[in-house]
This record gives C-alpha cells, sequence and structure tokens, in this order.
C-alpha cells in the first residue's frame, strides 16, 4: 500500500512540475455524441474516455465512457480492477448485472446481482466484480459509465481467459472448467475481440 502511496505521490508531482507545458487541449475530449460502431461479433461499442485520451484527467480519480448497444448487443463479463462504475442508460432496455467475489464460507455460492435497466435508471458496479450489460430491446440503447479513477482498467474475463497470448495451458483450463481439453482447445481458437 505504501508502495502505491509514493507512486501516487510521484505522479501528482510530476504533474504539477509538468504545468506548464500543459495546454487546454489536454482537458478536452470531443465525440462522445458520436455513436460507437457496434457492427462486431458482440454488438457493442466501448468509447473510454480516461487519461490516455485525455491527459488533464491525470492524478484526478475520474474517468467516463460512452457504451452503444445494437439490439441483444453485449458487454461481455469483465472487471475493472482499480475502480467502481456508476452507470447511466439514457436510451433503451438492458439486462445488467454482477457476481460477488467467493464467499468465505465455501459451502456458499458467489450470489448474482441483477436487474433490467430502463432510460434515466443508474446501476452501480462495486470495483473488481464480475459484471456485464446486454441489450434486451429491439432497439439500439445508449449508456454512460462514471469510474472513480483515471485509468480504471478492464479485463474481459473471455479474452483473458482464452485469448491470452501466451495461450493459458489447456490442461489447467480444462480442468478449473471440469471439461474435456478438446473444449477448450476449441475456444481457444475462436477470435476474441477487445470490445472495450
Amino acid at each position: 500500500m505504501q508502495q502505491i502511496r509514493t507512486l501516487f505521490r510521484i505522479s501528482a508531482l510530476l504533474f504539477l512540475i509538468t504545468w506548464p507545458m500543459v495546454v487546454a487541449e489536454d482537458f478536452l475530449f470531443q465525440g462522445l455524441n458520436i455513436p460507437g460502431n457496434t457492427s462486431n461479433q458482440l454488438g457493442s461499442a466501448v468509447t473510454a474516455v480516461n487519461v490516455n485520451q485525455l491527459p488533464g484527467l491525470n492524478t484526478l480519480g475520474v474517468s467516463l465512457a460512452r457504451l452503444d448497444f445494437a439490439p441483444y448487443g453485449l458487454n461481455p463479463p469483465h472487471t475493472h480492477p482499480r475502480a467502481t462504475e456508476a452507470f447511466l442508460l439514457l436510451e433503451g432496455e438492458l439486462y445488467v448485472g454482477f457476481v460477488t467475489s467467493n464467499p468465505a464460507n465455501a459451502n456458499q455460492r458467489n450470489k448474482l446481482f441483477t436487474k433490467y435497466l430502463k432510460a434515466g435508471d443508474v446501476f452501480v458496479f462495486p470495483q473488481g466484480p464480475i459484471h456485464f450489460q446486454i441489450n434486451v430491446g429491439k432497439i439500439n440503447a445508449v449508456a454512460f459509465a462514471g469510474f472513480g479513477s483515471q485509468n480504471p482498467g478492464v479485463i474481459t474475463i473471455a479474452n483473458a481467459v482464452f485469448g491470452s497470448d501466451p495461450k493459458i495451458n489447456p490442461d489447467v483450463l480444462a480442468k478449473a472448467f471440469q471439461v474435456e481439453k478438446n473444449i477448450i482447445d476449441y475456444l481457444q481458437a475462436q477470435f476474441w475481440p477487445n470490445s472495450n
């Protein structure tokens, strides 16, 4: 934890030292009014606005994203290791949810929390848990997400598990998922698009 605090202080200090080199464009991102391209395998697009796209967010602890969904489009199960997400649906209808972390009691299961959202609804995804959103309507859906970090990070579960480079040993995954190795081989052979 001390290392993280030190890195944060260094980052803040570097930002202050470079202040004379900062320009107004470092604080402006344009284009969130433009829908993302949802003509892909998942039928969704995420337009992230974090410190990588908007340097002025450095050390501020916030970022956001626009999410576009074609009818039945999916933002697949993923996690943000460094931020809570406040999710606002502007148009359409989505089914959203998250799964709790492993319970301390081995006799219990991970709990799933889900809701159907309509335009104007807000749902919060706590930092860390695996979560998803899917358009359950026949029209496009648009949402905005706010994050409690300038760099929330994202790990898309299927991509990480089946699409890593190099590949995770299929014997490890076959045992973990309790399936035959040929199923893992099939899944690892698929193209895993980066949706975020």
